[in-house]
Formats: C-alpha cells, sequence, structure tokens
C-alpha cells in the first residue's frame, strides 16, 4: 500500500527543498569566514571579513572553471591571494567547510621555526588561510558541468604567502 500521489509528491517536493536549503546553508558566506576565522583563532591571528568585492571576483573565477574544473590559478595580477579546490565522485556534495578544512589540513607541514612545508608536502593554502595580513575574504563555488565535481575558490585581500615572511 503506497502513499497516495499527492501526498507522495509533496513530500519528495519537502525533501528537495530541505537538499537544497542544507547545501546552500553549507556555503553561505558566513560558513566560509567561520571555517577560516576558526583556523585563524587557532594561532591568535585575527578575523576575516567577507569583502563583496573580493567575492565578486571569486565568482567570475569561478563561473570561468565551471566548464572543465581545472585546478588552475586565477590571475589577479597580485591583488588578491587565492586558494582552491576540487571534489566529487560518488554522488558527494562539497561544502565550504570541506574546502577550507582541506586547506587547513596542510598545517602539520607547515614548521613556524624555520618558516616552510616539510619537505615534499604542500603548506602554501593553509598559511594563506592564516595570513595575519589577509583580512577580507570573498568565495565561491560552481558545480561542473563536464563531471558534476565541485570548484570551490577563495580570495584574500590583501594577499599573502611573501617569501621570506611568517603568516603570523
Amino acid at each position: 500500500m503506497g502513499l497516495p500521489k499527492k501526498l507522495s509528491s509533496t513530500l519528495v517536493l519537502a525533501l528537495g527543498f530541505l537538499m537544497v536549503h542544507y547545501a546552500l546553508a553549507q556555503n553561505s558566506p558566513q560558513d566560509y569566514v567561520d571555517a577560516h576565522n576558526a583556523a585563524r583563532a587557532a594561532v591568535n591571528v585575527g578575523p576575516m571579513q567577507w569583502d563583496e568585492t573580493v567575492a565578486e571576483y571569486a565568482r567570475n573565477y569561478a563561473n570561468q572553471r565551471s566548464g572543465d574544473c581545472a585546478l588552475q590559478h586565477s590571475n589577479s595580477n597580485g591583488k588578491y591571494g587565492e586558494n582552491i579546490f576540487e571534489g566529487g565522485g560518488g554522488g558527494s556534495v562539497f561544502n565550504a567547510k570541506d574546502a577550507v578544512d582541506s586547506w587547513v589540513g596542510e598545517k602539520q607541514y607547515y614548521d613556524y621555526n624555520s618558516n616552510s612545508c616539510a619537505q615534499g608536502e604542500q603548506c602554501g593554502h593553509y598559511t594563506q588561510v592564516v595570513w595575519r595580513d589577509s583580512v577580507r575574504l570573498g568565495c565561491a563555488r560552481v558545480q561542473c558541468r563536464n563531471n558534476g565535481w565541485w570548484f570551490i575558490t577563495c580570495n584574500y585581500s590583501p594577499p599573502g604567502n611573501y617569501a621570506g615572511q611568517r603568516p603570523y
């Protein structure tokens, strides 16, 4: 015995709305800011704030990448720092926290005393997240048309990761 057709359709619509709402709720500007600021607070660096001009730059670049999702940095001519992320497969839906967590995950490879990454490892995404002088943030997320994966970019103003300087 099944549900009446009208009730079944209503349930499907309600579940669809909840899924969209959940996905959007995980990708708001505040979700990006909170994830960044948690990492910054862990090393006593002041908070970032959302900047709509920086976010517009991120949205424009994410839209350019939506066709191929290539992990290729934009060229802001030194105006912004940038972290990029790509994830997908198996129906996974990657969100703001996933991207920021992947960048912050590089913390284990950063040695503050030598101000360098462990041999053969990356840590520049992490150092950009916690760069003390980067105080404005803008991010964007798109689903890739070629493979259904997700491309996320965050831009930082002013940019960080200057050679010879510590992030904090």
